[in-house]
């Protein structure tokens, strides 16, 4: 599965990508993505301050915070990432990667800090956009859903933006 350079090779993961997505349409019927995991997660640790606040979020009625197949689907994105990585010899541990540390310096704080902006800016997204880029550029894009082709291309633009902006 390795290409020359190690990476694995796009097409040959897209496929897989592919029929994961159509395996997992045809034994759940559902979409494959992963922001309503997310958001589940966050009403378990509801559940950890306030059982009955949590509960009462309009949210919550349809999405009850519980552990179902979409989280344990970003554990296995996680888990996969690592393998995918080790098994390319392309895994580097590293708080701060090279092109951050050419561009903003060598400080954790400051990496640590806009990496969790940053992830807490795209759950927000991904909950205003009715999904994850998973969900929209995979399982939308496979059923041709307008939105899901709008939300793709607008990941891409917002994507290249924010790159100009901060590597210029």
């Amino acid at each position: 599965m390795n290409t020359a350079g190690g990476a694995w090779n796009p097409y040959v993961v897209g496929a897989l990508i592919g029929v994961l997505s159509m395996a997992t349409f045809y034994f759940s019927s559902k979409p494959l993505g992963v922001s309503t995991a997310f958001a589940r997660m966050a009403g378990l640790l509801g559940y950890l301050v306030s059982r009955e606040h949590t509960d009462s979020l309009a949210f919550y009625q349809d999405k009850t915070p519980k552990i179902e197949w979409e989280v344990m689907l970003a554990f296995g994105i996680v888990i996969g990432a690592f393998f995918a990585a080790l098994s390319g010899g392309e895994f580097h541990a590293s708080v701060i990667p090279p092109l951050w540390e050419a561009h903003f310096g060598n400080s954790v704080p400051l990496r640590l800090s806009v990496a969790f902006v940053g992830g807490v800016i795209m759950a927000f997204g991904a909950r205003l956009a009715g999904g994850c880029t998973s969900g929209h550029g995979i399982s939308g894009a496979l059923q041709l859903s307008v939105g899901s082709w709008i939300a793709l291309a607008c990941f891409f633009a917002g994507g290249s933006l924010v790159a100009q902006v901060m590597y210029g």
